[in-house]
């Protein structure tokens, strides 16, 4: 079996732009509905099954460049990290995790902007996600666009050293029994597994993120509780069934998801490099 040669940066680049704008589009209204089961203000005041699609102008602005960023640092460093070929895992776990960290930079402003329009948190002063923008900058400033920073990467970091060493094992595993590189769609069924597996476990930071993010406490005025402190309120007063609050439509949405933005991913790479896809 030929093993297959890895992207260049801009190969990279492109294709994870082009997978990021896919899967955020396609499965938006999803993670409306998802967001809303986790709000604190519960799921037929933050909007129901009603307006679905609000906040996605901020997924058209920042879906591209942030899974550029990611797919761009995890291709680099799955090639460049010195750690001996018995450690991939870990090498795919350090990659995905540094490449996460990277992408919420641009991720997670998006991500604020989305949550506030999809839950209708400032009502009728901001129906769409550029009035939602000026909203946060006319009462936060710049450090608005980064509420929930912290508790995203948290988030995040598990989220990507389950699925991503999960997805290469699986694709390594099925490329051996099929005795060949894998198709694009081959690699979307990886990618969907391994997807829904890491998003059930990490659910409960999901839930802590999304609270994160909706709460309009001037930190000014009123100090906020840390991460512990709100995971813990949160069991304690809501019980331990809100912290799987969205569980089935995060781990469809993402399972869903994982096909389509790996296997996009992939799809594109393979039409990139000339390859068979």
């Amino acid at each position: 079996m030929s093993a297959q040669p890895a992207p260049t940066f801009y190969q990279s680049l492109l294709a994870g732009g082009v997978a990021g704008t896919a899967v955020d589009l396609l499965f938006f209204p999803i993670d409306t509905v998802k967001t809303r089961l986790q709000s604190s203000q519960g799921f037929i005041r933050a909007g129901g099954f009603k307006g679905v699609y609000k906040g996605v102008g901020s997924v058209v602005v920042g879906s591209a460049p942030g899974a550029a960023v990611f797919f761009c640092t995890y291709d680099t460093l799955k090639k460049t990290l010195p750690l001996p070929t018995e450690y991939a895992p870990f090498t795919h776990m350090l990659a995905a995790s540094i490449g996460e960290v990277a992408a919420c930079s641009i991720r997670v402003p998006t991500e604020v902007i989305k949550t506030r329009t999809q839950t209708s948190t400032y009502g009728s002063a901001a129906q769409s996600s550029l009035a939602a923008a000026r909203m946060v900058m006319s009462t936060e400033g710049v450090r608005g666009f980064y509420r929930g920073y912290g508790s995203t990467v948290m988030r995040e970091i598990p989220f990507t050293s389950l699925q991503f060493p999960l997805y290469e094992l699986l694709k390594k595993r099925l490329a051996k029994v099929l005795e060949r590189p894998l198709h694009a769609y081959e690699a979307a069924v990886c990618g969907s597994f391994a997807g829904g597996v890491a998003a059930a476990l990490t659910t409960p930071l999901d839930v802590l993120k999304t609270r994160v993010m909706l709460d309009l406490r001037d930190p000014a005025k009123q100090a906020h509780p840390s991460l512990a402190q709100r995971f813990m309120q949160i069991y304690r007063v809501e019980g331990p069934k809100a912290l799987f609050a969205g569980v089935v439509p995060r781990t469809l949405w993402i399972s869903a998801g994982g096909a389509v933005f790996l296997g996009v991913y992939e799809w594109a790479v393979h039409a990139l490099m000339g390859a068979p896809v």
